[in-house]
């Protein structure tokens, strides 16, 4: 979990407003949700290409940069045009496991930064 979420990253684009923190966290949460069920190998590759592509970016903005990783994999194998289910159902998994990771320390954060009001003394370990 220490390395799901970059906290300088975060930190620095809601600059430094705990609040602010919250309500990005809370609208990546529930876009992941939304995103996450287009993540079916067995569909059209555009379609959890593009899902892939919207977690990239939103995963990015909160500093889940592994997660934005992955994403970008996925996204692009599923752009290929050459994704067979097999590697559709590797990349896809590898991207709902490291999600899971992020959603995990999101509410980890979400709870020390609503107790703390400040991004001191905030941790993922």
């Amino acid at each position: 979990m220490a390395t799901a979420i970059d906290l300088a990253q975060l930190e620095t684009m809601t600059g430094s407003d705990p609040a602010l923190a919250i309500e990005v966290l809370g609208i990546f949460r529930q876009s992941a949700e939304l995103w996450s069920r287009m993540l079916d190998p067995a569909s059209d590759p555009e379609n959890w290409a593009d899902a892939a592509h919207g977690i990239k970016g939103a995963a990015r903005s909160v500093g889940a940069m592994g997660l934005g990783d992955v994403c970008e994999t996925a996204e692009r194998l599923g752009r290929s045009g050459t994704a067979s289910n097999v590697a559709a159902g590797v990349a896809l998994s590898a991207v709902k496991d490291r999600l899971g990771e992020a959603l995990e320390a999101i509410a980890h954060i979400e709870h020390q930064l609503v107790m703390r009001r400040t991004f001191v003394g905030v941790r993922l370990t």
